[in-house]
């Protein structure tokens, strides 16, 4: 069986999805928050400066080399401030959202695909292997 997504009941229905996404009040909010974030050139760079600090200490970590108390003292004070900017903490906050969304809809299409079926939720609150496998 071939399927050919350019017009397919798959295809429109994903791009149903999309417009759903996209026409939802909480959408909006979060791709405000998001762009609010990605149009403050301070904001990006106190944030990146923070992920490159982290970045660097982690790699110390990683050598072998320990981090003095100064290292852990500097990293803390920089992650406060830059946690205390509100543009940053709501980016942060939009993108958590983000991702759950992201990680609910790839659940249920991953689980539909494995199952042949639309999941339930008891499929998803089933851990370890039992008499119907696992797909581990």
């Amino acid at each position: 069986m071939q399927v050919t997504l350019e017009e397919s009941a798959i295809q429109k229905k994903t791009i149903e999805l999309c417009e759903t996404l996209i026409g939802h009040a909480d959408f909006q909010s979060l791709r405000s928050r998001v762009d609010g974030f990605l149009s403050s050139d301070a904001a990006k760079e106190e944030y990146n400066s923070l992920v490159e600090q982290s970045q660097f200490l982690e790699h110390r970590q990683q050598t072998g080399t320990a981090l003095s108390p100064s290292d852990i003292a500097d990293f803390e004070k920089k992650r406060e401030s830059v946690l205390a900017n509100p543009i940053i903490g709501d980016f942060l906050q939009a993108q958590q959202e983000i991702q759950l969304i992201q990680k609910f809809v790839n659940d249920y299409v991953g689980k539909t695909f494995e199952l042949g079926r639309i999941p339930t939720e008891e499929d998803f609150s089933q851990h370890g292997c039992g008499t119907g496998g696992c797909g581990c």
